[in-house]
């Protein structure tokens, strides 16, 4: 039995992946070097102890994962993605780990944790050229194509458009493409963005919410790509095709296997890895054309206190109750997220100083002024908002999201249930040093 130990030792610290064992409360009991320098990252204090506390600002999503597996044994989770940074661009891609949960027994599971940082990479590289063969070769008889000219304006209508959307040649003629998309899911710029990248890449493909004559939705995958055109081609001339597919029968086949990968398991909304997958983007966008982008952090107040007072459960409910007020208060467009605990973020492309801080006021109102039914209770709970918008000097998603967090502790400090601001050209006065947050926030 002494040499079976020293064996399983032994390859626990050679195997080339990540291994913990831990209780269910997430209290480490043993796990291998790699493991360690994987996760010492995320260590605030300089210690291993609990994988879930360590994981708890990145995926939160876990310790609900294994809380609600009622099996005996068996898998909790397999493969799921954690981003860790937003990587640095030109020089560094976003850390990425995959971890899969495993029950073992009544008092202990283990975890299998690898860096993915180089397979996301790959995958990101090849999902233009795959989302391309789908397009071509799936659906191919149930399309609109419809001519574009330079600044994305329908030149010309067939039947083929009113087969698909419904709309006649007067409304459709000279229209810009913003007549077929559901209203909050696209803005001008992002129709300039989608003809730079069609001009780019040779097209441009996106899935998103389209919208009918007589107003009804239908998911689509949109692709735009320019026409052939010789090198002395006036610029006058230039133009392009669109092509909107209705995949609405699609959709909920692959909804599912979306939500696991993209969103937050608790509140529904968008989750870490997703989040920084989109501000990375939008980021990219504005330095090629830089234009109104706006980042805001949000936490909710004294979120101890309600679990404590309420139970978990409760605690659970307030977090639910604000991924969707946040969701019902931005556009179609807006990417919302959970970052971790109480934290989330909604990134605004399009939108200045002025505009994030009026819909940051109206999503506070709405906070504050209303209850969360949890059992029996009614829980009333306040939110503290920091904002922040783009200027010359941020090169990375980070440091946008600096901005936002300086925000949010001055609005913390401010006394809680308020809004802060700092644009990147005009920074917050420095803050002094505070005492350290109360352990009921």
């Amino acid at each position: 039995m002494e040499e079976e130990y020293e064996a399983l030792l032994q390859f626990l610290y050679l195997v080339p992946v990540g291994v913990v064992q831990f209780a269910p409360d997430g209290t480490i009991g043993m796990l291998n070097p790699l493991c360690a320098q994987l996760l010492m990252p995320l260590s605030s204090h300089g210690g291993l102890d609990n994988l879930f506390d360590a994981l708890e600002q990145v995926a939160p999503e876990l310790r609900n994962m294994a809380n609600n597996f009622m099996a005996t044994h068996g898998t909790i989770c397999e493969g799921q993605r954690v981003q860790l940074s937003a990587g640095i661009p030109g020089k560094m891609d976003a850390r990425m780990l995959s971890v899969s949960l495993f029950r073992l027994d009544g008092k202990r599971l283990m975890a299998v944790i690898t860096d993915i940082t180089q397979v996301v990479k790959r995958e990101r590289q090849l999902k233009q050229s795959e989302a391309w063969f789908n397009a071509v070769l799936t659906g191919v008889t149930d399309y609109a194509l419809m001519s574009l000219d330079k600044s994305g304006r329908v030149e010309a209508w067939n039947q083929s458009i009113a087969r698909v959307t419904g709309h006649t040649e007067r409304t459709v003629t000279g229209c810009e493409l913003t007549l077929f998309f559901s209203p909050g899911s696209i803005t001008s710029d992002r129709v300039a963005d989608r003809l730079r990248e069609a001009d780019a890449n040779g097209w441009s493909l996106d899935n998103g919410w389209c919208v009918r004559a007589d107003g009804s939705r239908f998911w689509a995958n949109t692709m735009i790509a320019p026409l052939a055109r010789d090198d002395d081609m006036p610029e006058e001339e230039k133009g392009y095709a669109l092509i909107v597919r209705d995949i609405t029968d699609k959709r909920e086949a692959g909804d599912s296997v979306m939500r696991a990968s993209a969103c937050d398991f608790l509140t529904g909304i968008a989750n870490r890895r997703t989040f920084f997958e989109a501000a990375e983007l939008e980021l990219e966008r504005w330095r090629r054309f830089p234009r109104p982008l706006s980042l805001i952090a949000i936490d909710a107040d004294f979120f101890k206190n309600i679990n404590d007072t309420w139970g978990h459960a409760a605690g659970d409910d307030v977090l639910r109750n604000l991924a969707l007020t946040l969701a019902a208060n931005v556009r179609e467009i807006d990417v919302v997220a959970r970052m971790g605990g109480e934290e989330f973020a909604a990134l605004l492309p399009s939108t200045d100083l002025d505009g994030a801080l009026r819909l940051a006021e109206r999503f506070r109102v709405a906070v504050e002024g209303q209850r969360v039914r949890s059992g029996n209770d009614e829980i009333g709970y306040t939110v503290s908002i920091g904002v922040a918008s783009m200027g010359p000097g941020i090169t990375g998603v980070d440091q946008l999201m600096k901005l936002a967090d300086r925000s949010l502790y001055a609005a913390k400090k401010a006394g809680r249930n308020c809004i802060r601001h700092q644009h990147a050209d005009h920074p917050l006065p420095a803050l002094q040093a505070a005492a350290p947050e109360p352990a009921s926030d």
